[in-house]
């Protein structure tokens, strides 16, 4: 299935994991859509990336450490603009995957108090591959009371509310926890989307 019949069918938010993939969809289909799609960058961004991207992703799920923060909001800043974010927390510590630990959490959420062009929504997670969703709901419950945590302790300037959590594999655990946003394109699609 293509995103644009995806689309036509009533879908407007569609997630992305590479911003080279992203830019040539987003071109076309912005088009095509009249502007109605809302554009998510769920993977890994680096730094050097954030320019393209900048106005044109309404969320971006995978903030991992303060710089990449201070280079969004820059972008944001010169745009005149202000761009959404998660921070993307890892966890069951796999070091193949990206993301903030549990521990450092705090502090970065301070950090991103003092950047105007930017706009700190929730957390997001990426749990093990499993075989069983199941084994995944503890990660999830862990993420839910982060974001409770952070909001009885008023560590960000507002309220967070969103949580970005659970794929194709686990997704109904996820909601079951708590998710607000689940990534579900493998269960759509059943591969990498074409447009």
């Amino acid at each position: 299935m293509e995103i644009e019949e995806v689309f036509n069918s009533g879908i407007t938010v569609f997630g992305e994991n590479y911003v080279q993939e992203f830019l040539p969809k987003y071109e076309e289909l912005t088009i095509k859509s009249h502007n109605k799609i809302s554009w998510h960058l769920i993977g890994h961004l680096q730094k050097n990336k954030v320019k393209y991207i900048t106005g044109k992703i309404d969320l971006i799920h995978s903030v991992d450490d303060i710089d990449l923060a201070a280079t969004i909001d820059k972008q944001s800043s010169v745009k005149n603009i202000v761009s959404n974010i998660l921070i993307e927390v890892n966890l069951a510590g796999e070091s193949t995957k990206n993301g903030v630990e549990s521990e450092g959490l705090s502090n970065i959420i301070k950090e991103l108090r003092r950047y105007n062009s930017l706009q700190l929504l929730g957390l997001m997670t990426m749990p093990p591959l499993v075989n069983e969703p199941e084994e995944n709901r503890k990660y999830f419950k862990e993420l839910k009371e982060l974001l409770k945590e952070i909001n009885r302790k008023n560590i960000y300037k507002n309220e967070l509310h969103t949580l970005s959590m659970g794929t194709s594999g686990d997704f109904e655990v996820a909601i079951e926890e708590g998710a607000t946003i689940v990534r579900v394109g493998t269960v759509i699609f059943g591969k990498r989307p074409q447009i």
